[in-house]
């Protein structure tokens, strides 16, 4: 897991925002292209389009379960209240590790006081889809514990 973390930090060092570097760490087992992945996050870093409001890493975070929880059934929506209850759970792990879920929040903007970096949430937004998303699947790589 920590090659995971290893390339969102990387991918937010070239340019990526706090949400695509925590999708596109995943293309692989999300089963889409890291483009479009990068595509479809763009708008969401910085609190979604420079709000400052819900942090990019807990947005991807929100993303990964969808597409890897969604039945994609366009006429029923019976994996939303699953997806939604996953989501909660992701976010309130979030919240509970860095104090907020707000970009605002987290890096200090009103305080000066940063709760945690950038870089420290997408590590957290990483580590947690790993230990609750993708478990299974990382074993095969030897790298969930």
């Amino acid at each position: 897991m920590e090659t995971r973390v290893n390339r969102a930090i990387n991918s937010r060092k070239k340019g990526y925002n706090c949400a695509q570097a925590v999708l596109c760490a995943y293309s692989d087992l999300l089963g889409v292209e890291e483009e479009m992945l990068f595509a479809v996050a763009e708008g969401f870093g910085g609190g979604m389009g420079g709000l400052m409001g819900t942090c990019g890493a807990v947005t991807a975070m929100s993303m990964a379960v969808g597409l890897t929880n969604s039945c994609k059934d366009l006429t029923a929506c019976a994996t939303k209240p699953g997806t939604s209850r996953l989501v909660r759970e992701l976010a309130t792990e979030f919240s509970g590790k860095n104090q907020s879920l707000i970009c605002r929040e987290l890096k200090g903007v009103d305080t000066g006081k940063p709760l945690q970096s950038c870089e420290g949430c997408i590590a957290d937004a990483v580590r947690i889809l790993g230990e609750r998303l993708f478990r299974k699947q990382l074993e095969g790589e030897g790298t969930c514990t």
